[in-house]
């Protein structure tokens, strides 16, 4: 058998591979999450969520609402040079830059404990 049919034959069984990857994992709601940003988030997102005193004032205030912490978890960066610190409980500061539900930047910490996570602050990002 010629290369060239050899080669069309592999790809022909290479995209039908593909495509029923495609359409298995589609239903499945499965994600890439290897990277470290994507890692730290995740393991936010999965946790419940508490709210330190300055936080709750904020959203009594209506400054900010719990949407623009949800958003900037799911879309935001952390910033791991000023994250990894080690907080007084036991859990590790992050510092998450991300936007506001309004397109604002703003910037989250937050405490990740083993089994919570507390919300320190939100602020407006500095230019």
């Amino acid at each position: 058998m010629k290369f060239v049919h050899r080669l069309g034959y592999y790809l022909i069984g290479l995209l039908v591979g593909i495509l029923f990857l495609f359409f298995f994992f589609k239903n499945k709601r499965t994600e890439f999450c290897y990277m470290p940003n994507c890692r730290v988030l995740k393991n936010i997102r999965s946790k419940p969520l508490t709210f330190s005193k300055e936080v709750k004032a904020k959203f009594d205030a209506k400054t900010y609402v719990l949407d623009d912490v949800k958003h900037s978890t799911e879309n935001g960066n952390v910033d791991f040079s000023k994250s990894n610190k080690v907080y007084e409980g036991g859990g590790k500061i992050y510092v998450i830059e991300g936007q506001s539900v309004k397109g604002e930047d703003i910037v989250v910490e937050v405490v990740n404990f083993d089994e919570k996570v507390l919300l320190l602050d939100i602020k407006k990002a500095e230019k």
